[in-house]
This record gives structure tokens, sequence and C-alpha cells, in this order.
């Protein structure tokens, strides 16, 4: 069989699959948000002012950017698990960069710039680098193993875009704990911790999900 005709063929095995392959990532990700969700109450928990933090408009707009990067890269990852990757998973990321042009603009034009560089650094910058790593292994294992029931066209982007959900997923969970809200430091420090994870995903990808 040529190449052409085997790609054929798988593409079309799976075209009926995408719903269920949806749902066992949707299923993975859960479990290991689970398993994250212990670490957080244990090591971490809620920050203190959680109920007034939902009134101001930094940390419920932190929620919705970070919610947002979830459906991105949920598509994401499943296009990058079939045997021919589709585009269309990128239209979701424009949500995303919208959102976050609009929150860094408005926090550009409400605070004063000498203000900007502390509301970037933060308080708890490291802390983030650290959490949303850890917070995101167990989902990551968990998408790893599910993907592994499919034929991607390339393992190591099927890898790096489970990393990207699994961060997106522990971003998600962090958020809750993080006391800083502004979009100055939430578009440094969060995409800067979901590095890490990303390339673990795209290296135990490349080998784990070759077929």
């Amino acid at each position: 069989m040529k190449t052409e005709q085997l790609v054929a063929s798988l593409v079309a095995d799976r075209a009926g699959s995408a719903r269920p392959l949806g749902r066992s990532m949707g299923r993975a990700v859960l479990a290991g948000a689970l398993v994250s969700l212990v670490i957080f109450a244990v090591e971490f928990g809620p920050r203190v002012d959680l109920s007034a933090a939902f009134a101001t408009w930094r940390f419920d707009l932190k929620l919705v950017l970070v919610l947002a990067a979830l459906v991105a890269a949920s598509g994401a990852c499943i296009a990058m698990a079939r045997p021919v990757a589709t585009a269309r998973w990128q239209w979701a990321v424009l949500p995303v960069l919208l959102i976050a042009a609009a929150a860094l603009g408005t926090e550009l034009a409400v605070l004063p710039a000498e203000t900007w560089e502390a509301r970037l650094v933060g308080s708890n910058a490291l802390v983030c680098l650290t959490a949303i790593p850890v917070f995101a292994l167990a989902p990551l294992a968990m998408l790893l193993l599910a993907l592994r029931r499919s034929a991607p066209a390339s393992p190591a982007l099927a890898g790096a875009a489970a990393g990207a959900l699994a961060a997106a997923a522990a971003a998600a969970i962090y958020a809750f704990h993080c006391f800083d809200d502004s979009p100055l430091f939430v578009l440094t420090w969060y995409p800067l911790a979901a590095i890490p994870v990303i390339l673990v995903g795209a290296a135990v990808g490349h080998r784990l999900l070759r077929w």
C-alpha cells in the first residue's frame, strides 16, 4: 500500500472517531486535574481574598484568558492527534489574542507608566514558574496516554499540543491561588511557566506517540 493510500485510510478511520477522541482527551484532562487539585488543596489553597477578587475586572479577565487558552489548546490537541492535521483550530487562538490585547491595552491605559514594572514583576513570579508545571504533570501524563490511541501526523507536535493543554489546565487551577491579577504579570509569567511543559510534551510525544 502506498503512503498516500495509508494516510487516506487512516483519515477515513479517524473521521468517525473525532468525538470519541475529544471525549477521551477531556476525561484525561479531568482525571489529571483532579490530581492537581489535591496538590493545590494540600500545598497551596485558594487566595484568602477570593470572594473580593471576583468583583475585580483584572481577576475576572485573568480567568477568561486562561479559559480561552484552554479552549484553544484543546482544539490544537485534537487537530494534532490526527494523521492529517487541519488548521481550523488556529481560529480558536484569535479570541485569546483579542482578550490579551484588550486586557493589556486597558491595563496600560489605566495605570501610570511608573507602576508598569512593579505590576509585571508581581509578588509570585517564582511560585508561578513552579506551580504551573507541577499542576500540569498529571494532566500531561494522562493526555499522552490518551493520545497513544491516535495517529498524529507529527508525534512531537501532538505532544507539544498536549503540553499546552496541560499547562492551560494548570494555569486555570493556579489562577485561584495567584495574587497577581495584572495582565502585565499574567501575559508574561503564565506563558513562561507553560514553556517547559510544552517542551516536555514535545520530547515525550516524539518517542511515545510514533506509529
